[in-house]
This record gives structure tokens, C-alpha cells and sequence, in this order.
């Protein structure tokens, strides 16, 4: 029966898709994120319900009336970039026939075409919003469904892993959990519908939880910058700081005995610990690798290929190899130079960009969604930047769609900032024409009497370039 009530869901999805690209996006979002197919048992389970999703949208762009280009500037050149310097280097490596036929690697290139589309269909407020939902509110789900059942066992739960796809394994699903948590409080923060407020605060612990019962030291690490990101961010970092202490000094009360915590404690003596040291010597053959490849590397997917080449055998096995448990030497080793500062270049302008552009709210709103939002990317970003220090997840594909979303945040944030009342220049006011409560703190309700799932919009601090009296001349509401 929930085979069958998916098949309908995305089946009926599929004309909305070809109608309006944007939804279709919308729709893979949750295929690879809440991973609805693999919350069934039957025939739903194996259909490749992505891969029709994204025909349906791609057809219904080519034959849209008005289409948008991508918004082209360093960051998404980069993203171009970086698949095409890669093709050329695993020619150089394997050959024209291995490259056309490699599936890692048009694997890799379709991520970074859907980041490309999302750049080109989601170019409005609504649709960036709804996103932001569903891949917050995914996580958001998976957080609170494993942290519950962490609680129940007693921290005694088995190895809790993903829903399958590219989460799947426990180490990568604490990593999307760790860079979901700012995203939940950044969607908590910037929403005024009490409910949907609510339903996200009671997810966020449940969150921590999960990565917790993941076992993934590299995932309670990013966690903890995570969360400190968002507590440095917060209005107010003293209490936020005491919170953070006090919330940890619980969980370790509570779990000090449990089998989750047994693997965290690990983290005090990295030298005894055989997967740290196995990863040690993987960061010393990729360092081999890069000096003797350091223009091309060894090619797209091919370090444990060429492992043996450059290391010694891994438990005497004569075709024993290891990953680079390193997403910094991953790409570098396979990509070359050119492609690893490319790959960090996007990492540190995207977290530059979020940080100029809360700048930029700050000057015109007292608190908006906008500067929600810049905390959960920024959040997210670091969260990936030390996570995938201990992973090899160069090409995990959320951190790709993330690249583009923040481009795609910029786009419309700054749109809106230059015309603060909105586009219209309607403002709904209380009594006496006074700014309300939530168009002070830059989110105005709709004006009908039962606020349904769109609930923010934007309202100024003050006014600018002849827009009337700042708000330090009203009167409260």
C-alpha cells in the first residue's frame, strides 16, 4: 500500500514538473533528501523515480516561453570549471573511452548540472523558501524519527544509517544532519507561524541525537560548529554559550554509559585508534600522489586504483586499498591543483558572501529572514568544511546544491533589500497607520485572517532614499 501511495504521489508530480521546472526541482529535492522511495518495501523501492523527475522538469524547460540563465559569476564558473578540468585529466589518465563510459563521473557531472538548474528555475523568495523546507524539514524528520529511537534504546541503538542514496551510510548521514541543524533553526527563526516554529525547536535536539547514535565522530564534530556558528550568530552569545554548555553537559550525564559515547571517547587518544591511523596513512599516500600528479592527479574516482601504486599493501592483501578519508586530498589527488583551489575557493567565498551580505541586511533590518538564512548556509558550510575532514566526500551532492542556493539567496535577497516594502511598496499597517510587530522585525504576515504556509516578507529598519521616517521615529504597535 505505500509503495503504492508513493508511485501515485510522483507519478501525479510528474505533469506539474513539466509545467513548471521549478516544482519538478522541488520534487527531486525530496527524492534525494527525504528519500520517500526507501521509506517503502516493494516495487517503489528500485524505480529510478529521480532520473524521471529530472527528464520530466529538463523537457519542460527546454520547451518554457521565458527561461533564465544561470547567474554566472566566479562561484558558478568554478562549478563549471571544475567537471570540465577533471574530464580533461581523466583522459590524460585512463583514456577517452573510460571517461565516456565512467558512471562515477557522470555521476558527478549531473550534480553539478542540477546545481547549475536550480540557479536557472528558482529565482523567487517562495521558491527558494520552499527548498529551504524541504530540505530542512527532511532532515528535520529523520532527526527527530532516530533521535526518538535513540532515547527509547537507551543510547544502546544500533548504528543508525541513512535512508539510502547518497546518505546512506552513517558517516555521510551524520555529515547531512550536522549541516541540517543550522538550516533548522535558521527556518525556525525566520518563520512567524507559531506551529511551524514549534515542530522545528522540538526537532533540532532530536537532531543532535541522531548523529550522536550514527557513531560518526567526524559528524559530532561538525555538529559542535555547527552549533557554535549559530550560537556566535545569535542575538544573544552569552546566554546562547551557557545554553550550548549546559546542553552538553546533560547529554553527557545521560549517554556517559551508553555504546554511542563509547566511540566518541575514542576522539581522546587518536593514536590507539586503528580507523585513525588507517586514515593517517591514506592522507600520506595522497600527499604521494599529489606531488608526483599535481596538475591533473590520478584522475576523476581512481585513488584507491592507483593506492597500491603509491602505498603500502593494507592488511597484506594483495589488492588491499584504502579511500582518502579526506575530501581536501580526495580532490586534489584525482582533480589536480587547479581543481582543489578551485573547490576550497567555493567553500570560503560562499561563507564570505552569506557573512557580506548579512552585513548588508543588518544596515537596513532589525532581524529578517534574511539574516536567518545567511547563519543556516553559513552554518551549514562550516559544518561540511570540518566534517569532510575526515571523509571522502568531495562530491557530496548537498554541499553542490548549497553552492547554488547561496548564489540564488544573493540574487533575491539583495533584490528585495534594494525595495525593502516589497515590491509593490504595500505595507500593512496597525492602528494609526504604525509599522506592525513582525513588519518591524522584517517579517509581515499576509493580510488574510488565517496565515497559511506563507507567513514572511520583509520590512525595514529604516527607510532609505526619500522612503519615509526610519523606524526610530514611530511609535511602537
Amino acid at each position: 500500500m505505500r509503495d503504492l501511495i508513493v508511485a501515485l504521489f510522483i507519478l501525479a508530480s510528474l505533469p506539474v514538473s513539466f509545467k513548471r521546472p521549478v516544482a519538478g526541482m522541488m520534487m527531486f529535492s525530496l527524492l534525494a533528501y527525504m528519500r520517500v522511495q526507501d521509506l517503502t518495501w516493494g516495487f517503489a523501492r528500485d524505480m529510478r523515480w529521480s532520473f524521471y523527475v529530472a527528464l520530466v522538469m529538463f523537457a519542460g524547460w527546454i520547451f518554457q516561453r521565458e527561461k533564465h540563465a544561470p547567474t554566472w559569476n566566479f562561484r558558478s564558473c568554478l562549478l563549471v570549471f571544475m567537471p570540465a578540468w577533471m574530464f580533461v585529466g581523466l583522459i590524460e589518465s585512463r583514456g577517452i573511452l573510460y571517461t565516456i563510459q565512467s558512471a562515477n563521473f557522470i555521476e558527478y557531472v549531473k550534480v553539478v548540472g542540477i546545481a547549475i538548474f536550480t540557479m536557472m528555475v528558482v529565482r523567487r523568495r517562495e521558491h527558494l523558501r520552499a527548498i529551504m523546507w524541504i530540505i530542512g524539514g527532511s532532515f528535520a524528520f529523520f532527526g527527530l524519527k532516530n533521535g526518538a529511537a535513540a532515547v527509547l534504546s537507551g543510547g544502546s541503538l544500533y548504528i543508525i544509517r541513512g535512508p539510502g542514496g547518497m546518505l546512506e551510510d552513517n558517516n555521510d548521514f551524520a555529515l547531512a544532519l550536522a549541516m541540517s541543524v543550522p538550516l533548522i533553526v535558521g527556518l525556525a527563526t525566520s518563520e512567524t507561524n507559531q506551529y511551524y516554529t514549534k515542530w522545528l525547536k522540538i526537532c533540532t535536539p532530536f537532531t543532535f541525537l541522531s548523529i550522536f547514535a550514527t557513531r560518526s565522530r567526524g559528524g559530532f564534530l561538525s555538529a559542535v560548529v555547527a552549533t557554535f556558528v549559530i550560537v556566535w550568530r545569535s542575538r544573544n552569545r552569552l546566554a546562547g554559550i551557557a545554553l550550548m554548555c549546559l546542553a552538553g553537559t546533560i547529554g553527557v550525564i545521560a549517554f556517559a554509559n551508553s555504546e554511542m559515547f563509547e566511540r566518541l571517547k575514542t576522539l581522546q587518544n587518536v593514536s590507539e585508534d586503528g580507523s585513525a591511523t588507517g586514515r593517517l596513512e591514506a592522507w600520506k599516500v595522497a600527499g604521494k600522489m599529489i606531488e608526483d600528479q599535481p596538475v591533473f592527479g590520478v584522475g576523476f574516482n581512481q585513488f584507491q586504483h592507483a593506492y597500491l601504486d603509491y602505498g603500502a599493501r593494507v592488511h597484506d592483501r594483495q589488492d588491499g586499498s584504502r579511500v582518502a578519508h579526506n575530501a581536501y586530498l580526495q580532490i586534489w589527488s584525482e582533480g589536480g591543483t587547479p581543481v582543489f583551489l578551485a573547490y576550497f575557493t567555493l567553500l570560503v567565498a560562499s561563507i564570505l558572501a552569506v557573512q557580506k551580505l548579512r552585513r548588508e541586511a543588518n544596515r537596513i533590518y532589525e532581524r529578517s529572514w534574511i539574516q536567518s538564512y545567511c547563519t543556516a548556509f553559513e552554518g551549514a558550510i562550516v559544518a561540511f568544511m570540518v566534517g569532510s575532514t575526515f571523509l571522502n566526500r568531495a562530491h557530496f551532492d548537498l554541499i553542490y546544491h548549497y553552492f547554488a542556493l547561496i548564489i540564488v539567496f544573493e540574487n533575491i535577497a539583495r533584490a528585495e533589500m534594494k525595495n525593502p516594502l516589497g515590491v509593490t511598496g504595500a505595507v500593512r499597517r496597525g492602528v494609526g497607520g504604525q509599522l506592525t510587530r513582525t513588519e518591524r522585525l522584517g517579517f509581515r504576515s499576509r493580510s488574510h485572517s488565517r496565515p497559511g504556509f506563507r507567513t514572511t516578507d520583509l520590512s525595514p529598519r529604516t527607510f532609505r532614499g526619500g522612503g519615509g521616517p526610519s523606524l526610530a521615529d514611530r511609535h511602537p504597535s
